[in-house]
């Protein structure tokens, strides 16, 4: 019987979006195995801890054959190594992601000669969708659906929401001010 063809697709994923979903699935169908493998980066400030997105990337794919999601530190190669992975599947949207995508593909090739990179490209539908913009209209109070899985854009929701109540409105703190 031969090897199970394994697929690593790492990122942040801060949150996961229905681009990311969508090329989850792109990869299922050319892999027995897709572990999609949270990046824990701490020079970046993320609004989800790695396995809050780990939780919402399982509830994501439930029903994806073949998939299943981790949390990782260090070197993307480690990991890959460590759950028997023969490629890394990397999104392209656009001709901007590529120079970055180039070189971050020739490092990992000079650091796991036998690992491939497997760029694919997501539906168009969803070619402009990052994580980033997705937070931002969130954040103020714009409409996700469609951009992410559902449960994402109930933990967006609700993260905001819980932020904003901290938040003591401007009109408040004045008027507080001047009562004293």
């Amino acid at each position: 019987m031969s090897r199970p063809r394994v697929a690593l697709f790492p990122g942040s994923f801060d949150p996961f979006t229905n681009g990311h979903l969508d090329l989850a699935r792109r990869a299922a169908v050319l892999f027995d195995r897709v572990v999609i493998a949270v990046a824990h980066n701490s020079a970046k400030t993320s609004l989800f801890t790695p396995e809050e997105r780990v939780e919402m990337i399982e509830a994501s794919i439930r029903g994806l054959k073949g998939a299943s999601a981790i949390h990782f530190t260090g070197l993307l190669v480690d990991c890959a190594r460590r759950i028997g992975a023969q490629a890394i599947i990397r999104g392209l949207r656009a001709v901007s992601d590529f120079e970055f995508e180039f070189q971050m593909a020739l490092m990992n090739r000079r650091l796991a000669p036998r690992l491939e990179i497997a760029f694919l490209m997501p539906s168009q539908e969803f070619t402009y969708l990052n994580s980033t913009l997705v937070k931002e209209v969130a954040r103020h109070g714009g409409r996700i659906r469609g951009l992410v899985p559902p449960i994402v854009e109930r933990r967006l929701h609700d993260r905001f929401r819980k932020a904003a109540e901290k938040v003591t409105p401007p009109r408040a703190a004045s008027r507080a001010r001047r009562e004293r």
